[in-house]
């Protein structure tokens, strides 16, 4: 099947909102999905026909975890790197604001290629985009993660991505 902006990604959002079912469930988090806002325009009976977005979704995740607000955008790649493109302007600036406000605040990318998915801190990714901006490369290398973000590894859950926000924030397991 050939990828597309509306599939790629989706068997990786589907782990994520299982992981998450798994840490409500064992009474460790409340993450949501955030629903993308849609305008709908015309439905015949209970079907939606027509509709559109109606303003630009911040990010794909927020919740709590042990009195922390958690906000999270989540993105899949077949790219040995990351193309910064793939986070919009919009999303990164939520990222950034809300990491202003004490909110935990990040990026799990999933390299499918590599078989393997990374915990990035805001301020990581943040710096590459001042980079960017400046005329450096679009995109973070797969090494790059590796050396400076965080693997995501099996724990209390498939993959524990909130083990490294304790490690991180200090939180203790």
């Amino acid at each position: 099947m050939k990828s597309t902006y509306a599939n790629r990604g989706q068997a990786f959002e589907m782990l994520l909102n299982i992981i998450n079912t798994q840490y409500k469930n064992q009474q460790i988090a409340l993450i949501n999905k955030r629903p993308t806002p849609v305008k709908i325009l015309k439905s015949a009976g209970r079907r939606i026909t027509q509709a559109h977005f109606d303003v630009k979704s911040t990010v794909d995740y927020d919740g709590t975890y042990k009195g922390k607000s958690i906000v999270f955008e989540a993105k899949s790649t077949e790219k040995p790197s990351f193309p910064l493109d793939m986070l919009a302007a919009h999303q990164l600036k939520h990222l950034i604001d809300s990491d202003k406000h004490g909110a935990v605040s990040f990026l799990i990318v999933e390299f499918r290629k590599h078989h393997k998915i990374f915990y990035c801190p805001i301020s990581f990714v943040n710096e590459y985009y001042i980079k960017a901006a400046a005329g450096g490369g679009k995109s973070i290398p797969f090494v790059d993660f590796e050396a400076n973000a965080y693997e995501v590894k099996q724990g209390r859950v498939s993959l524990d991505y909130l083990a490294i926000v304790d490690q991180l924030q200090g939180l203790g397991a």
